[in-house]
């Protein structure tokens, strides 16, 4: 990589070595929570399970599958690494606590590039009150791969699982959904302009609200905070990461039953329906397919509508069904179609 002489050069990994790179970004991964006895700095991690259940999810981002450095910052993308993954623990209705985190590195990185890779990381774990506490770094013939792991704890009575929802639940979806999609559909665009335009400056006015959605997703603890306040136990739930339709298919599949949704009752932010429009696509589409919202999908009782009703942020959006061949939408015109998955598959990129 060039350098001039105003310019700090790069400090290539193989100079540090795998130790000395695990060293120098670890540094700052301070342990904070009661639960960690052990951090990083021995052959394995040692942490204390509260008489509580243990809750545990891995997740993997690849370049040129997952994220595509033209335009997603390093440090965006450590952080949105994290997130992805306690989003999974909070659709468990658990409370994250510890991660681990591995890397493939490519020669095109050096130090100082993994460095504000962590910077995001570390940020995550702060606002989310989560110890790092371990992983691995290796090289990689080319690109970057990212594997984060979450460790979550929670009373073995309050699991929310995928399977529980009962004919007569309500849908309920937090959040507005498309958002992160068309984010992703307006940088790819404006990066195809810039193949041929290089000096043209990029058209992200009025739309940054959806940018913030694709590059930097927060999942939803508030939410899941909001429902213990008011005594609300799901009857299953899910995190939005591959699109509604997909995944209330998971919840009603696994809980063999079926479902009626409303087209009218889907939050959809207004950017959302701008961006839509600019695309030619209804806005319920990249609702109903786009992924990567990390909202939360999930049932009640209907007893509990008016707690539900009184929380902000939160949409009734349908009911659970009986026949579980029968997952279905309604659209404002009175149509009525199959929900079907066509949301995030990244074995058809």
């Amino acid at each position: 990589m060039s350098t001039s002489k105003n310019i700090k050069p790069f400090t290539e990994i193989k100079q540090l070595g795998e130790f000395g790179l695990i060293e120098r970004i670890t540094q700052k991964a301070k342990s904070t929570r009661k639960e960690t006895i052990l951090g990083i700095g021995d052959d394995a991690a040692v942490i204390n399970s509260p008489q509580k259940v243990t809750v545990v999810t891995t997740d993997m981002l690849a370049e040129g599958i997952h994220f595509d450095l033209t335009y997603v910052p390093l440090k965006h993308l450590g952080y949105k690494a994290v997130a992805v993954n306690l989003s999974d623990i909070y659709s468990m209705n658990a409370e994250p606590a510890h991660i681990t985190v591995s890397l493939a590195i490519s020669s095109k990185f050096s130090v100082e590039h993994i460095e504000e890779l962590y910077s995001g990381l570390l940020k995550a774990c702060e606002t989310y009150n989560v110890d790092l506490i371990g992983g691995d770094t290796v090289a990689s013939p080319s690109g970057l791969v990212i594997s984060i792991t979450a460790i979550g704890y929670a009373n073995e009575n309050e699991i929310v699982k995928r399977c529980g929802a009962i004919v007569n639940d309500l849908i309920c979806v937090t959040g507005n959904l498309g958002a992160a999609f068309l984010g992703l559909k307006l940088l790819t665009r404006e990066k195809e302009v810039l193949k041929d335009n290089p000096s043209q400056k990029p058209k992200f006015a009025d739309y940054e609200y959806l940018l913030e959605r694709q590059l930097k997703p927060e999942p939803r603890r508030d939410i899941i905070l909001k429902l213990k306040q008011a005594d609300i136990l799901p009857s299953s739930m899910i995190d939005i990461s591959d699109g509604l339709s997909s995944e209330l298919i998971h919840i009603c599949k696994q809980s063999n039953k079926g479902c009626r949704i409303y087209e009218e009752h889907i939050p959809i932010h207004q950017q959302s329906k701008k961006l839509s429009k600019e695309f030619l696509l209804e806005p319920v589409i990249p609702a109903l397919n786009g992924g990567e919202d990390y909202e939360l999908l999930f049932t009640v009782k209907q007893f509990d509508y008016e707690k539900i009703n009184n929380i902000p942020d939160i949409s009734v959006i349908g009911h659970i069904t009986s026949n579980p061949e029968k997952l279905e939408i309604v659209f404002s015109d009175g149509t009525v179609t199959p929900v079907l998955a066509q949301g995030w598959n990244s074995f058809r990129v």
